[in-house]
């Protein structure tokens, strides 16, 4: 495998992803994670802009695909992507790309279940929700065109087919039956019930840890084949993405019962209205925070043995362990 990064911003003169090359394998001196995070997060906002670009406006429907992607987010999953695709030595316009077709599908599975027949919001982002804005018959349309367009995207990559299949694969895992969509199915069916707590974290762990498992493993799979020679790389990020993913799913049940809407973009309370089992309401506020910390813990020591070519994906956990701080302070 190789080491290092050396993806080089040619607008820039500066490394987008490791800084220069003596930068991203010493020990000091390294772009500060701020900084490639906002950069990330500029560079994928950009792409998308790019790939979901205006049309005559004949229909309302680009226009709303564009305002549920290019509205805000953290870009935490296009960011994951990104983090690791620096440890794979991944070209930076790839990763570009790649991350952007993550956040489409993201947005799609925003989309739909801000819907009436789903979670029924009226907030995203701290703006109105699609169906609010557009219509709940163009709200369907775009999580559809939305899921398409990134499929589309990953298959005009500038790729080997290989590698473009392997992305295309991942990402249709992520939002399948096994996936986003079997996760929703299941956390509607649990509304109302009194359940354990594994089944809680057998629901997350489809419904969002799914994409943000396949968002790290596609920064990899760019430039490193998942087989035999590269188990062990495959195996540290799949536990890093399984702990990070749940984490963020454990923080943000704890944010929907302590946080006002300012903080959430959405309306807060949410689960509890309707009836909803979450880990904050099974485990309790302060237990689902050790939950969310030592879940980032197991994440870092997931990735502990990939040494310094793992810097971004620390540097992630950190991010997580700020805003869990920030905004779920201890009791």
């Amino acid at each position: 495998m190789q080491t290092g990064s050396t993806l080089h911003d040619d607008r820039t003169g500066v490394c987008a992803l490791g800084g220069s090359g003596a930068q991203a394998r010493g020990a000091s001196d390294r772009l500060l994670p701020e900084i490639w995070m906002q950069d990330g997060a500029k560079r994928v906002e950009q792409a998308l802009a790019r790939l979901l670009c205006e049309d005559d406006g004949e229909t309302d429907l680009m226009a709303a695909m564009r305002y549920a992607t290019l509205h805000g987010g953290k870009r935490t999953r296009a960011l994951l992507c990104l983090a690791a695709g620096a440890l794979a030595d991944t070209p930076a316009h790839m990763l570009d790309d790649v991350g952007a077709a993550i956040e489409m599908m993201h947005a799609c599975t925003l989309v739909h279940d801000d819907l009436p027949a789903m979670d029924d919001d009226v907030l995203r982002r701290g703006l109105p929700t699609v169906h609010v804005k557009f219509g709940e018959a163009t709200a369907i349309l775009v999580g559809d065109a939305l899921q398409a367009h990134a499929f589309l995207t990953l298959a005009s990559l500038d790729a080997p087919g290989d590698n473009r299949i392997a992305l295309v694969r991942e990402l249709a895992q992520a939002v399948s039956a096994e996936g986003a969509a079997g996760g929703q199915a299941m956390d509607l069916s649990l509304v109302g019930k009194h359940v354990e707590l594994d089944r809680i974290v057998a629901m997350h762990r489809m419904k969002s840890g799914a994409l943000v498992r396949a968002s790290v493993r596609m920064g990899a799979l760019c430039a490193i084949a998942e087989d035999a020679a590269h188990a062990a790389l495959y195996c540290a990020l799949d536990r890093y993405s399984a702990c990070f993913g749940l984490a963020l799913q454990v923080v943000d049940d704890i944010l929907d019962a302590t946080a006002d809407t300012a903080t959430l973009g959405k309306t807060p309370g949410k689960d509890a209205a309707a009836q909803k089992p979450t880990c904050a309401s099974i485990m309790g506020l302060q237990a689902a925070r050790q939950f969310a910390l030592d879940l980032l813990r197991d994440a870092g020591e997931a990735i502990a043995p990939l040494g310094p070519r793992a810097e971004r994906l620390a540097q992630m956990l950190q991010r997580a362990n700020a805003y869990l701080f920030k905004h779920a302070p201890c009791a």
